[in-house]
């Protein structure tokens, strides 16, 4: 197996040189370091990521815990993570993470050695906040953040809330339902506190019969909208608190024979990759840049890892209305 030291001697230089070269390249005049990626290459050498770790004090790793990929906004987010990482030479550690297991998560997460952490499935109040805050680690979390405001990217999730809404109101409907996830979730708190004052500035009733805060799993949906179109005034549209939550709407009013948006109207928040797709157009609400948060986040941590910046990230990226064919005019001969 090939070694630096043979590395060194076909170069003509000492271990040091190349370990130089292999650690801090910035650091090693051209010709020399020329001249040592040529032996490295010629002798096909693969360097000791575990010795180079010991080197640098750097395992090159970042954990992830993300939320479960049955929703495509982790999907999205995962993907952009790992390949931004990939490129910058860091390896992910991914945890797809059910939040009633959320103890076990944080635990094997903290206890290998990582130089990051990015985190989508914290909690409003979520006591390993203050522990992660503590540690000699930077991190961030990305989607969701903790009430105390700080180390986060997130869209503007009132706003999404309240523009799911008022587009729903612009088109005539007063009848308007909200299916969205747990509230100490701040996601979908502050997307559901931006819908609810949509329809309080608008002169429209919140009623709690319409109103329906669930699990997020498939089951939960399924029956929270069976529960409305039961109702002696089933709704005309639906307010979905995600696109995940909103593709799992239409599929049970499909299910149901339901035509959308002839009978009714559905919109989600995210905007993520699929609400796009040709046979789907989901009126939706998401970021105004496009920006993936996942590539946000990860970008800000390595940056963070690299550069050693302590600076406390607090991105809120803007939202508009991605207007497609789940939602229509409300009209009386439905």
């Amino acid at each position: 197996m090939v070694s630096s030291k043979d590395v060194a001697k076909l170069a003509g230089v000492s271990q040091a040189t190349v370990s130089r070269v292999l650690n801090t390249p910035e650091l090693v005049k051209k010709p020399t370091l020329e001249k040592v990626q040529r032996a490295i290459n010629d002798l096909n050498y693969i360097p000791n990521a575990q010795a180079r770790s010991l080197v640098q004090n750097k395992s090159r790793t970042i954990a992830l815990l993300s939320g479960p990929l049955h929703n495509p906004f982790f999907v999205d987010t995962t993907t952009a993570i790992v390949n931004y990482a990939s490129q910058m030479d860091y390896r992910i550690q991914v945890q797809f993470v059910n939040d009633l297991k959320l103890n076990d998560a944080y635990t094997i997460a903290l206890e290998h050695k990582v130089d990051g952490i990015i985190l989508s499935c914290i909690l409003k109040d979520d006591p390993i906040f203050e522990k992660l805050k503590r540690m000699n680690v930077p991190f961030i979390t990305y989607n969701r953040k903790h009430q105390h405001n700080e180390f986060f990217v997130e869209i503007d999730n009132y706003e999404a809330g309240y523009l799911s809404a008022k587009h729903m109101i612009d088109q005539g409907h007063k009848l308007i339902a909200w299916i969205g996830g747990p509230q100490n979730f701040s996601t979908f708190h502050h997307r559901f506190e931006g819908f609810s004052q949509a329809l309080k500035d608008h002169e429209i009733m919140l009623d709690e019969k319409y109103i329906f805060n669930t699990d997020t799993t498939s089951a939960d949906i399924s029956a929270s909208f069976y529960k409305l179109m039961k109702r002696d005034n089933p709704p005309t549209a639906i307010c979905a608190g995600s696109d995940s939550l909103a593709l799992n709407t239409i599929d049970s009013a499909i299910r149901i024979g339901l035509v959308i948006p002839k009978d009714i109207s559905i919109i989600g928040i995210d905007n993520v990759d699929l609400s796009s797709h040709g046979s789907i157009q989901l009126t939706t609400v998401g970021s105004v840049s496009g920006k993936n948060l996942g590539y946000l986040a990860i970008e800000k941590l390595i940056d963070m890892i690299e550069n050693k910046n302590n600076g406390c990230v607090k991105i809120t990226e803007p939202v508009k209305i991605f207007p497609r064919s789940t939602t229509s005019k409300y009209k009386t001969n439905f």
